[in-house]
C-alpha cells in the first residue's frame, strides 16, 4: 500500500478525533460563555467568571479527552504501522486499531506511561542540545541553540508517533523494550526523518495559513452577529488591566480590531483541532514509513542504548528498567 491508500484506509480514526475535540470544544466554549453571563449579570464580573468557566471548562475537556480520545489517535497509529509492513489493511481498520491498542496497553495508565517517557526522552535531549550552544557562545549560543531546539521540540510529536509505531510493530516485545529500541534507532538514522522535515514544516504552513484564516474569517462573522457581548468582553479586560495597573493595549479600544483578535484565537484553536486529526496524519505516513524501515534490519546493541543513556535521564531509567 502506498502512503495515500493507508491515510483513505485510516481516515476514519480522524472523524472520530475531531468529533470527540470539537464536542470538548464546545464545552468549553459553553463553560467560558456561562461563567461570563452568570458572573457579569450578578456581580458585574464577567471578566472573572470567564476565566473560572475556562478553567473548568479546559478540566473537563482534559479528562475527556484524555481518557476517551487517546484510543483513536493510537489506533490510527497502530493501523497506520500495519499498512506500511504488512502492505494491507482490514475493512473495519476503527475496530481493528482500538482493539489492538487495548491488547497493547491494558490500561490507559499503560499508554501514558510510555508515551509520557518517549516525549520525555526528546525533550530532555532538545533541552540539552540548547545548555551545550549557551555554554559555548554565551548569548548568541543560547539563541542558536535554541533556535535548534525549538525545531526539535517541533517534530517531537512526530519522533512520539514513530516512537509508539515501533511499539505496535515489535508485537512480541514488551513496551518498554520496543521504546528503547525506537529512541536508539531515530538517533542511528536521524537522516531518515531530516528528510521529511520539509515535507513536515511546509504542509504546517500551508494549513495554518489556508485553515486558520478560513475559520478565523467565520469567526469574526459570528462576533458581529453578537456585538453586546464583545463590547462587554472588552470593557471587562480593559477593567481588569487597569486594576491591575497594566498597560491597556489600544486594539481593546476598539471593537472590530478586538473582535478580529478574538477570531484570530479562535481561528488559531481550529487549526490546531484540524491540522492535528487530518493533515498531520498525512505527513505523519510518510515519516512512519522511513522510521520502520530504516530500523527494520538494524541491530541495536548495548553501546547503542549505554550512548543514549549519556543524554536523557529518562531513557537511562527506561533502560535500567528493562
Amino acid at each position: 500500500m502506498d502512503n495515500k491508500s493507508i491515510y483513505k484506509k485510516t481516515i476514519g480514526f480522524s472523524l472520530w478525533r475531531v468529533l470527540w475535540d470539537l464536542i470538548a470544544f464546545i464545552a468549553f466554549i459553553i463553560f467560558s460563555a456561562a461563567g461570563f453571563i452568570i458572573a457579569n449579570q450578578t456581580s458585574d464580573k464577567g471578566f472573572a467568571g470567564l476565566a473560572i468557566g475556562a478553567v473548568l471548562g479546559g478540566i473537563c475537556a482534559g479528562v475527556f479527552l484524555h481518557f476517551v480520545a487517546y484510543t483513536y489517535k493510537a489506533g490510527q497509529i497502530a493501523m497506520m504501522t500495519e499498512g506500511v509492513v504488512s502492505g494491507k489493511l482490514p475493512e473495519n481498520t476503527v475496530k481493528e486499531g482500538r482493539k489492538i491498542v487495548k491488547e497493547r496497553f491494558t490500561t490507559v495508565a499503560a499508554y501514558y506511561a510510555v508515551t509520557g517517557v518517549i516525549k520525555g526522552i526528546f525533550r530532555q535531549i532538545g533541552n540539552g542540545i540548547t545548555a551545550v550552544g549557551q555554554a559555548v557562545g554565551g548569548n548568541n549560543g543560547n539563541a542558536v541553540g535554541s533556535t535548534i531546539s525549538s525545531v526539535i521540540n517541533t517534530i517531537v510529536d512526530y519522533l512520539c508517533d514513530c516512537c509508539l509505531g515501533w511499539v505496535f510493530y515489535k508485537k512480541d516485545e514488551s513496551a518498554g523494550k520496543a521504546t528503547l529500541e525506537g529512541a536508539a534507532i531515530f538517533f542511528k538514522h536521524g537522516k531518515t526523518l531530516i528528510r521529511n522535515l520539509g515535507r513536515i514544516f511546509g504542509i504546517s504552513l500551508a494549513s495554518f495559513v489556508v485553515i486558520g484564516g478560513i475559520f478565523t474569517v467565520i469567526a469574526y462573522l459570528i462576533t458581529l452577529l453578537f456585538p453586546e457581548a464583545m463590547t462587554a468582553l472588552s470593557n471587562e479586560t480593559i477593567e481588569v488591566l487597569t486594576n491591575a495597573g497594566k498597560e491597556v493595549p489600544e486594539f481593546l479600544h476598539d471593537i472590530t480590531i478586538f473582535s478580529w483578535v478574538c477570531s484570530g484565537i479562535a481561528g488559531v484553536i481550529m487549526w490546531g483541532i484540524l491540522h492535528s486529526t487530518f493533515v498531520r496524519p498525512f505527513i505523519l505516513v510518510g515519516v512512519l514509513r522511513n522510521f520502520i524501515n530504516s530500523g527494520k534490519d538494524e541491530k541495536i546493541t548495548e553501546s547503542d542504548y549505554k550512548e543514549l543513556d549519556k543524554k536523557s535521564k529518562k531513557f537511562a531509567k527506561l533502560h535500567s528498567e528493562a
